[in-house]
């Protein structure tokens, strides 16, 4: 079984993430879901986003400090905003076994990226068509770069119908309850075969 660092989206440590979390340890993963948040939810995206913009650079700390807690063979994985941290440490850290990218995806090239993407790092992508950040604000576009430069024997981009976002989260009025269980069935699939 894997051992899986999960960073949670902008309105935080949800129940709707820690559950979500829970289905990869009922399958037999071992899933930390460090609290970048120190207890704090939100309840509009819009909240959260000011708070995240108040810590700064702080936040990026703690994401970095609850890796370095754990082995260095994990797979990072991330919700929304926590892709941030998930994406890259999996392509700067080593040790990385692979990255799992639910909502959001960085680029691999120009400024905005951490770096190229790792030689042989698995990752799978996941999104949903319509939705505003994902699919037009440029992720789907560098998911779709990402999958064709590491090439589909190692990477994997997944789109849903619909236009929500945090859509995997049981607990805020976005959830998608069928495009989240296709989400953990291909995950767990993902997670079997590294």
């Amino acid at each position: 079984m894997t051992e899986v660092v999960l960073y949670h989206h902008v309105q935080g440590l949800t129940d709707g993430v820690r559950s979500f979390a829970d289905a990869l340890r009922q399958a037999g993963h071992t899933v930390h879901t460090p609290d970048l948040f120190d207890g704090r939810t939100f309840a509009t995206m819009e909240e959260a986003f000011t708070f995240v913009r108040e810590a700064g650079d702080a936040l990026d700390a703690k994401a970095d400090g609850a890796a370095e807690a754990l082995p260095e063979e994990l797979v990072y994985a991330g919700i929304s905003w926590g892709v941030g941290s998930a994406q890259r440490l999996a392509q700067t850290r080593s040790g990385a076994r692979a990255a799992l990218l639910y909502e959001a995806c960085f680029p691999i090239t120009g400024e905005y990226a951490f770096g190229p993407w790792p030689s042989g790092l698995p990752v799978q992508i996941h999104g949903k068509a319509d939705d505003e950040f994902f699919a037009h604000e440029g992720d789907i576009d560098a998911a779709r770069e990402l999958v064709a430069t590491a090439g589909s024997d190692q990477a994997e981009l997944f789109v849903y119908p619909g236009d929500e976002h945090l859509f995997v989260d049981s607990s805020l009025p976005s959830y998608d309850a069928d495009a989240a269980a296709l989400v953990t069935q291909r995950t767990l699939h993902f997670l079997s075969v590294l």
